[in-house]
């Protein structure tokens, strides 16, 4: 879907020739991905922190193969943490295909050690003119298996100048560790080929403390400072740190009217009750909070004043903000952003229970808020460390 041409909520550094889709999880997710590989006609960039060999990871894997055939170049790169159970050979099946691989390496590793950010990117960029962006990893839990259902998640798919520029991201990540002979992303697009696709705006933003980047962060609070109506939040794994709690009470003490979409089920138990221990926070600052039944939630975005939203792979806790490197787009359009509100107002309708001050203190004993405190404590001083650590590297 394209867009006219968005009022005056317009920030620097957007591009306006795009069009711009929400995808959700699962096998809608994996057919676009699908489909776009198999459209790809010069170069296919493909990065993910997760990256399974199993069946769905099999099936992009093959699918990608089928690409190099046709002399497609193939860039693959994963996580070295994440990805790190691939099999051997798995990517040799690869290499021997011609598709370029590697895993993102952290500053510290050996055979039993492995420490530094970790590249949490999920996005695929195909010719430099399409491109899938969000929080979807390729594994069977992203996907619509046979005796289960895919996890909550979303991604945006594009066709635009914004595809142009995150082609360009991912070429660096390579021209940094071996010279690439392919095509550059600003040669692959003929002149003027952006015009007609329509007007949105978007922009690209990263989180990555090697380059000062905090651009992510810098959306949030922009948007709890610029807000004039109402924002919601959907988020695994929500543990906002100090500034990021000043800014929301900020934007709640204004009479914003503030939700935020939770995890009920969690893959993550320890970081479930940690969340849970904030909810007191939330329910004094009036913030609603809606806990999504139906799977585990694992989406990532925002949206604000039906005009504006952001999503992609950020989480919104210190590790996101300060450790991994991470990846979100902002779309600036009232259409659009009226499209994404009403989804999740359905989900919150269909798939959510409100927890209010009444069933929160109800249903709290002192056993569980022992185990929430704990659970917090535990993750406060572990994010503490980890990114004090890259703090301190930072300033070096």
């Amino acid at each position: 879907m394209s867009f006219k041409k968005p009022n005056r909520y317009v920030s620097y550094g957007y591009t306006q020739h795009n069009k711009v889709q929400l995808i959700y999880g699962g096998k809608q997710y994996f057919d676009s991905l699908k489909m776009l590989i198999h459209k790809a006609a010069y170069t296919i960039h493909v990065q993910y922190y997760i990256y399974d060999d199993d069946e769905t990871g099999m099936e992009i894997a093959n699918a990608l193969i089928e690409a190099r055939k046709r002399n497609v170049q193939v860039f693959l790169l994963v996580d070295g943490y994440a990805s790190r159970n691939l099999s051997r050979s798995f990517i040799k099946k690869l290499k021997e295909a011609g598709i370029h691989f590697r895993f993102f390496e952290p500053l510290f590793k050996s055979k039993h050690f492995y420490f530094g950010r970790r590249l949490h990117h999920k996005l695929a960029i195909i010719d430099a003119k399409h491109a899938l962006v969000g929080g979807m990893n390729i594994s069977n839990r992203y996907n619509d298996m046979p005796d289960e259902h895919s996890w909550l998640d979303f991604a945006l798919q594009i066709e635009g100048e914004i595809a142009q520029e995150l082609c360009s991201v991912c070429e660096q990540f390579w021209k940094k560790y071996q010279k690439i002979n392919t095509i550059s992303c600003k040669q692959l697009v003929p002149k003027n080929y952006f015009k007609n696709i329509g007007i949105c705006q978007m922009r690209i933003r990263r989180n990555d403390w090697v380059q000062r980047k905090y651009q992510i962060s810098n959306s949030y609070v922009e948007m709890f400072r610029n807000t004039s109506s109402h924002i919601t939040i959907l988020s695994s794994y929500f543990l906002p740190g100090a500034i990021f709690r000043k800014k929301l009470s900020q934007a709640a003490k204004r009479n914003i009217k503030i939700r935020v979409i939770l995890a009920g089920p969690s893959d993550i138990m320890l970081a479930k009750h940690a969340e849970r221990y904030m909810y007191n926070w939330l329910l004094k600052n009036n913030i609603e909070i809606y806990e999504y039944q139906k799977t585990v939630l694992h989406g990532k975005l925002a949206v604000c004043d039906s005009k504006w939203i952001t999503l992609g792979s950020y989480n919104v806790n210190n590790i996101s903000a300060y450790a991994s490197i991470e990846l979100n787009l902002d779309v600036q359009n009232e259409l659009f952003s009226q499209q994404v509100e009403r989804e999740l107002e359905e989900i919150i309708y269909k798939d959510c229970i409100r927890i209010t001050k009444d069933t929160f203190y109800r249903n709290t004993n002192i056993f569980s808020r022992l185990i929430r405190w704990a659970s917090y404590e535990i993750i406060r001083i572990l994010l503490y460390l980890f990114t004090f650590y890259f703090k301190q590297e930072r300033g070096r």
